[in-house]
């Protein structure tokens, strides 16, 4: 068990420095999560801390919590912890949940309107759309419970006037999910500079859903 959480401590920051690293987070903006029994084998997750830019954090500084939220530790967690803890419990394929702060993202989620089917690319969120979930204070619990209802179905969603969720079965996977609906997010507010842009059909999406059934880093996303 104590290998089992040193590692994923490191996984946690590595991932956190690649956030920042790749501009989706930036200072002390934006959260990430994994899912991990501590040492005494209880089923929990590693958070990052609250407060803290990602370059003074050390693999000692995560924040292991349990599944009712109270944590273990000399930090704070995040104070998005509610939910990662929330998210984690609701779906058991995911063990890795991201959040930033990210240009595009961010951008977009002011609209609170859900990004639609403009590019075939939007199934990597796992649906027809990705969903906006409704404004609430951060931190609160309103927020995670709007979250997990706008991630039914959906490995990714934006927060209004906020920013992204992503999640993923590892943290490559969640990595990937949310640069690529960054990248769509870019894609579609340019979209609207111009215009509305066409909105690809129903079965349109079906046919594209069944290809990522077996399509490299898209399948089997939880």
């Amino acid at each position: 068990m104590a290998d089992e959480l040193k590692h994923a401590r490191e996984q946690l920051l590595e991932l956190s420095q690649k956030l920042c690293a790749l501009g989706l987070n930036r200072g002390t903006s934006g959260n990430a999560s994994i899912r991990v029994q501590n040492a005494q084998g209880q089923g929990g997750l590693l958070i990052t801390p609250s407060g803290m830019a990602v370059e003074h954090m050390r693999p000692a500084d995560m924040v292991w919590m349990d599944f009712t939220g109270h944590a273990q530790g000399e930090l704070a967690p995040s104070s998005e912890w509610r939910f990662h803890v929330d998210i984690l419990r609701a779906k058991p394929a995911v063990n890795v949940v991201v959040h930033t702060h990210s240009m595009f993202a961010t951008t977009l989620s002011t609209l609170r309107r859900d990004i639609p089917a403009f590019h075939y690319m939007i199934a990597v969120a796992g649906g027809d759309s990705i969903k906006c979930a409704d404004y609430a204070l951060f931190g609160s619990q309103q927020l995670s419970d709007n979250a997990l209802h706008a991630l039914t179905n959906r490995t990714a969603c934006l927060l209004a006037n906020h920013g992204m969720i992503a999640v993923g079965a590892d943290a490559e996977k969640a990595l990937n999910v949310t640069l690529e609906v960054e990248t769509l997010c870019e894609q579609y507010l340019r979209a609207l500079q111009v215009g509305e842009p066409y909105i690809l059909t129903q079965q349109e999406m079906l046919e594209v859903h069944e290809k990522f059934k077996g399509y490299g880093a898209w399948a089997n996303n939880p």
